[in-house]
């Protein structure tokens, strides 16, 4: 039997039970559709993180208390603001400072909950974040304590309704402080929205948050190349200042693997969830076709009585699941797609990302869940006798 007459006969067969047909796929359709648009979700949120990462600005080292790893518990800062000038004059670099909690922020009637930063001037050269109008924080800002802040554009946006709040008072955490500057919009990232940011001067923010630690502190290498010599003086800078502590001192880099690592790990857990769906569909498909076979047991039976051998029978039975499942992941396919789309410009904070590799691949599962869920029906097809099919009612 030739293929295209088999395929001719497959297609007959499927529009002649079209609901059945319908039906048998919709689980297919369902896998694939989940497996793309989770795929997408993942790697969205993978290149979306990079972006933020490599935005903040070049060469930069981060360092935090404790050992920064997946799984690790977090630690509790005992670092110092005299900590940031110490390990200036041994680098020869600026270090920025970072002191952060969620606080409400109000004007007027009008209330947001935002985090608040409270940073130093190095902040403006360490990191790249500009400012729209106004100005950043100095450091007389720092040494006196002056209950200044900058503010992002959302904040802007939900209390002033757009009015210049340049040389306004807001309260921060039920403390005034007056707006000299305004960021430039960055954008959401995943894990929320920049530019609902306060920056305040970091000794307002410890007197705000009752603290004297630091969270963090940031240092910008010369080069690329002087970035190990850098982070080495760092470390040994904190390892002599606390000698019973442990300091993570990481780049850019480094945080990008360890996030890398993490999406991936998770894309790849979700995607396997909805490919459960690919083999149930699988089991409908299977079992759809040996009721197929038992209900034209007689056809069988009087193909092969004019000619038709064992292949070509397990051939047409074959072909006709590989063809359900087929149909069934191009239109998986083409929801995903649509769906990740959907949701991307649905929802600002959940970016999507079609890759050409995840259609690909699930059209490539779903066709082979039809070979190998196909199998054994096309085999019991073909192995019957044709007497005896004949003879069947």
């Amino acid at each position: 039997m030739r293929v295209a007459e088999a395929y001719r006969v497959a297609v007959t067969a499927l529009r002649a039970n079209g609901l059945r047909s319908a039906l048998t796929m919709l689980g297919v359709v369902i896998g694939v559709a989940s497996v793309v648009v989770l795929v997408a979700i993942g790697t969205g949120a993978k290149r979306e993180v990079e972006q933020q990462v490599q935005g903040l600005g070049s060469n930069l080292i981060i360092v935090v208390p404790g050992r920064l790893e997946f799984g690790s518990a977090p630690t509790k800062s005992r670092l110092e603001l005299g900590d940031a000038d110490r390990l200036r004059r041994a680098t020869g670099q600026e270090v920025a400072v970072s002191l952060a909690s969620g606080e409400t922020v109000r004007f007027g009637t009008r209330s947001a909950f935002a985090t608040v930063n409270g940073t130093n001037a190095a902040v403006s050269r360490v990191f790249v974040r500009p400012v729209a109008r106004g100005e950043y924080l100095r450091e007389t800002d720092v040494d006196t304590r002056r209950r200044v802040a900058v503010i992002g554009p959302e904040l802007v946006t939900s209390l002033f309704d757009g009015a210049d709040p340049l040389g306004r008072t807001v309260s921060v955490g039920g403390v005034r402080f007056r707006v000299i500057g305004v960021f430039a919009s960055v954008g959401s990232s995943v894990g929320g929205s920049r530019d609902s940011e306060v920056h305040i001067p970091i000794t307002a923010a410890q007197r705000l948050f009752g603290d004297a630690r630091v969270d963090a502190m940031a240092l910008e290498a010369p080069t690329t190349e002087d970035i190990p010599q850098v982070r080495k003086q760092t470390l040994a800078v904190l390892a002599d200042r606390y000698p019973d502590e442990e300091f993570s001192a990481v780049t850019q880099d480094q945080i990008l693997g360890t996030v890398g690592r993490i999406l991936g790990l998770l894309t790849t857990v979700l995607a396997a969830i909805a490919a459960i769906s690919l083999l149930v569909g699988g089991v409908g498909v299977s079992n759809i076709m040996l009721v197929s076979v038992r209900e034209r047991t007689r056809e069988i039976g009087l193909r092969k009585a004019v000619g038709a051998r064992q292949r070509d029978v397990l051939l047409q039975f074959l072909l006709e699941a590989v063809l359900l499942t087929s149909i069934g992941g191009l239109v998986g396919i083409a929801l995903g797609i649509g769906g990740s789309l959907g949701l991307a410009a649905a929802i600002d904070q959940l970016p999507a990302v079609i890759t050409w590799w995840s259609p690909v691949l699930a059209f490539g599962v779903s066709a082979a869940v039809g070979v190998f869920f196909g199998v054994v029906p096309a085999r019991r097809a073909g192995r019957l006798d044709p007497v005896v099919a004949l003879r069947s009612e």
